[in-house]
């Protein structure tokens, strides 16, 4: 029962947390208009009005800029990467104004070779500068992915309550809080090995080890701590756990180097994201039972196939340039009829495992509903499109 209503929830949860993310960067927006009108009037001279030496293109987003959130949250796939590249450009206007005021710059003898983020999020506004590369690093303006990687102990925890329980409070705050760590500690990983092909691609450009916003070795510190950190909430859990998620540090650490050895990283990707599908029941139950946590587990990396091959289609020009490797390239053309068949699977795995662990009616009504959205996220996404990729993702 409590399965059936994560499940049911996991639908509304997404499209809060959509429309929070809208309400979020709409305050953002306006925030960079006042930091932009207060930057063009400090930097230029006293004798000339501020506005008529403003950048053309700080006037231009100054002016059509206050209309983001009405755009995004009703145009659909029309947000395009216009508005992405005027998102750029107030971000490299407000930079260069701020070099102005300091005596750097373009034409103060300094080409502002610094790259900026592309867009501010909370970091940027209430964190202290030393601290925004690491929180970018560890992808803390970006929760998704710590959802995607803890909904999987979540349902297994859940499925090894007591009937009639609910989950262990305790239990479901340790496997947050490890999702938190270790996504954190495998985007840095990613970061540190694929600085280099980064660079090259437009989405990735501006990370903080690309970027050169913090150097490797730096790098290396921050993601010790992170470990350091999970380690402390592993050995919270029982010896069986321990060992068996200790065994996941293989898959961490290798994942970055599949793109560049097959067409199916995201199918390393779902191994190593779903592995708390097995944590969470071990850490109920102190042992495996394989009828319940193997379609469980099967099905999160069929999951994690539809959801990442949908945002591979985002990088797929930058990585043909590259020469990385994604089921984005590999699918091609065909990328809806492979995604309907890993949806299928998923949902039929995860039926066999509520089958297995004499689950009742409640749970398979919710998982008609998941389906639904399923559905819907495969069979309307434009994968030509990166903007309507990103939004369908999100939505996962």
């Amino acid at each position: 029962m409590p399965l059936a209503l994560f499940l049911l929830l996991s639908s509304v949860c997404n499209f809060i947390s959509h429309m929070a993310l809208c309400r979020r960067f709409a305050r953002v927006c306006r925030s960079l208009q006042g930091h932009a009108r207060h930057a063009v009037a400090v930097s230029f001279s006293d004798q000339t009005p501020a506005a008529s030496k403003t950048p053309p293109s700080v006037r231009y987003l100054l002016a059509g800029y206050s209309n983001f959130n009405y755009e995004y949250c009703n145009s659909g796939s029309q947000f395009d990467r216009n508005l992405h590249f005027r998102t750029l450009n107030l971000a490299q206007s407000l930079h260069y104004s701020t070099l102005a005021n300091s005596g750097s710059g373009p034409g103060n003898g300094n080409d502002g070779k610094k790259e900026v983020s592309s867009s501010a999020s909370w970091i940027d506004l209430y964190l202290p500068k030393k601290v925004q590369p690491y929180a970018r690093l560890a992808r803390l303006d970006k929760p998704i992915g710590t959802w995607l990687l803890v909904w999987p102990c979540v349902w297994s925890i859940t499925m090894a309550a007591a009937p009639g329980t609910l989950p262990d409070v305790k239990t479901m705050a340790l496997f947050g809080s490890g999702a938190l760590l270790l996504r954190g500690a495998g985007c840095t990983i990613n970061d540190l090995l694929d600085r280099d092909i980064d660079t090259k691609v437009e989405r990735t450009r501006l990370r903080p080890v690309a970027s050169g916003d913090l150097t490797p070795f730096k790098g290396l510190c921050f993601l010790g701590l992170q470990l350091l950190l999970g380690l402390g909430i592993l050995v919270q859990l029982n010896t069986f756990s321990q060992i068996l998620g200790a065994s996941s540090l293989f898959l961490v650490f290798s994942y970055p180097l599949m793109k560049r050895l097959t067409f199916w990283p995201q199918a390393y990707l779902g191994l190593t994201f779903n592995w708390g599908a097995l944590l969470g029941w071990a850490a109920i139950k102190g042992s495996l039972d394989p009828a319940v946590v193997v379609p469980l587990y099967l099905s999160g990396v069929f999951w994690t196939l539809v959801y990442d091959t949908i945002y591979a289609h985002q990088d797929k020009d930058d990585d043909l340039k590259v020469g990385v490797k994604s089921t984005a390239l590999r699918f091609g053309d065909s990328s809806r009829e492979w995604l309907s068949g890993f949806g299928l699977a998923c949902i039929s795995s995860l039926a066999l495992s509520g089958v297995n662990a004499e689950l009742g009616g409640p749970f398979y009504a919710s998982l008609v509903a998941a389906s639904g959205q399923l559905a819907w996220q495969i069979w309307t996404v434009d994968t030509s499109s990166r903007a309507d990729c990103n939004k369908k993702w999100v939505f996962f």
